[in-house]
């Protein structure tokens, strides 16, 4: 076992996957952290672009067509909403529009969220946009260990699949234990992160560690927490959500994206439509977002905007009354 970072388990991901399989490569705006893959890979396999995301996202997709395993970086997300077009009608669409017949197995990665004060462009949370691009499948890894095996396999796998990592995340310095040895962590599959029997928290990236500091803090007033990270947005392992509501009767959902639209939206939807879990709520769920403004620039202002420990306690104490 080693400690890694969140940032150097996804390196390690990158390494050991351009090792084992010579059709991965990167291409993206800039080297960044990426350039420690060029001495052993050279900068055939390390590809910095000029600056216009809608040509070289355009170039991966074209690449994953041809044989090869792009992946995609053009840094924050803010940046590939100029590319939007090659995104939304090219990367989403084409493996259908060739009836499967031909993969295009390719990673469009990139950092979003909130909390370093980078102002209203480059703290969007906007994962719930491409949860409704049908063709995409979209991962946000809360921890080392996830980032590492969900992104090994979103390599691995023949689909696009985006690849949302928070920016918190990244910079953090904390570190979790990883196995020396390869492992993978499949797509669509839930993680719960601590058990408990009182009420459920589902959360997403960042907000699985609020959600879990909130449980740690009532588990001292008596109040059991179970916190569930989807860890993948799309495919969603919706059984897995409705097993923990059904067991526990309650359900807040924490996301930093804006309420409206957000993904906690849709898993309340998930949760409420099915009849079995449906009956067994005893609370209706509780969504705790980010308001439904441009996130400020002011760091006040900012953590005020933020869903928190706090807004989670608070959340659990509305469901349990």
């Amino acid at each position: 076992m080693k400690e890694l970072t969140y940032g150097e388990a996804l390196m390690e991901a990158f390494f050991e996957e351009m090792r084992r399989d010579s059709k991965v490569f990167h291409i993206c705006g800039n080297h960044g952290a990426l350039a420690a893959l060029i001495p052993e890979f050279g900068e055939a396999r390390v590809r910095a672009c000029p600056i216009s995301e809608e040509a070289y996202v355009g170039a991966g997709i074209g690449a994953a067509g041809s044989g090869f395993r792009p992946i995609i970086s053009p840094g924050m997300m803010t940046f590939a909403f100029t590319a939007m077009d090659q995104i939304v009608n090219q990367m989403a669409k084409i493996h259908y529009m060739f009836g499967g017949q031909a993969p295009f197995p390719l990673v469009f990665r990139a950092s979003t969220g909130g909390g370093r004060s980078a102002a209203a462009q480059h703290s969007q949370s906007p994962h719930p946009m491409f949860m409704n691009l049908a063709g995409l499948k979209l991962v946000m890894p809360a921890t080392p260990y996830d980032a590492k095996g969900l992104m090994k396999s979103a390599i691995r796998d023949n689909n696009p699949v985006v690849f949302f990592e928070d920016q918190m995340l990244a910079a953090m310095t904390t570190k979790q234990e990883i196995p020396d040895e390869d492992y993978t962590v499949p797509l669509g599959v839930a993680d719960v992160k601590r058990q408990g029997k009182d009420v459920t928290v589902i959360a997403i990236s960042k907000m699985v560690s609020h959600a879990l500091d909130a449980a740690e803090e009532l588990a001292g007033q008596g109040i059991d927490v179970e916190v569930v990270d989807p860890r993948t947005l799309v495919p969603m392992d919706t059984p897995a959500l409705r097993a923990s509501v059904q067991k526990t009767g309650r359900v807040v959902i924490v996301d930093e994206a804006c309420l409206t639209g957000s993904a906690a939206a849709e898993i309340s939807a998930l949760i409420t439509e099915d009849p079995v879990t449906f009956r067994a709520l005893k609370a209706p769920p509780k969504r705790v977002c980010a308001p439904n403004v441009p996130i400020p620039y002011s760091p006040v202002m900012e953590q005020f905007c933020l869903p928190d420990k706090d807004n989670v306690i608070q959340g659990i104490r509305e469901v349990l009354g």
